[in-house]
């Protein structure tokens, strides 16, 4: 397969056994064989170029495909890094979503091209498993202990309120006397 795809790609035998480092009839010999061993003609050669049969272009390009499988198999095993593919669903909350997580995933694409993201802007906790979602911004704490979370953030709180309800009420001066007050919660960002 690989002298198959050589030979293609450097465009004849001779560039073909230069790029293998392999003596000329040793490559003219491995694709012959080849040949031989599927019953079918690959290439028509002529003395200026050669070209795909139909059976051989089908061929090739099941071999590039095997080849790049099992060249990503090898590097995987053998620790080297490879470029991250496929689909990668976010979920966050709509507000800070918007204004923190998308901006980013530009930045992200532009170094990760093979990477398609769908992001799921939402204030409910969806559930990870179920709505095959791969990373979850979340504010606050977890309710599921079985998940893996890396704290990336703080979220400072503030307590405000207006000068004419203080007024009227007085101004807390420590926590506890919030619990004396009527207080309007915002969790969602």
């Amino acid at each position: 397969m690989t002298v198959l795809v050589a030979v293609v790609d450097n465009g004849g035998f001779t560039a073909a056994a230069r790029a293998l480092g392999l003596p000329l009839p040793t490559v003219s010999r491995k694709l012959a064989e080849l040949e031989s061993h599927l019953g079918t003609r690959l290439l028509n050669r002529s003395t200026r170029r050669i070209a795909l049969t139909d059976a051989g272009q089908d061929y090739l390009s099941a071999c590039k495909r095997i080849l790049e499988e099992i060249g990503d198999a090898e590097r995987k095993v053998a620790g080297e890094y490879v470029a991250p593919k496929g689909e990668l669903v976010i979920s966050a909350p709509i507000v800070f979503g918007r204004l923190h997580v998308i901006p980013v995933i530009s930045e992200f694409l532009a170094k990760h091209p093979d990477i398609d993201i769908r992001i799921v802007l939402s204030d409910r906790n969806a559930h990870l498993l179920d709505d095959d979602i791969d990373l979850a911004v979340r504010i606050g704490r977890l309710r599921d202990s079985s998940m893996v979370a890396t704290q990336v953030g703080m979220v400072r709180q503030i307590t405000c309120g207006s000068p004419n309800y203080f007024a009227a009420n007085g101004i807390p001066k420590v926590p506890r006397d919030l619990q004396k007050l009527s207080v309007i919660t915002f969790e969602a960002l």
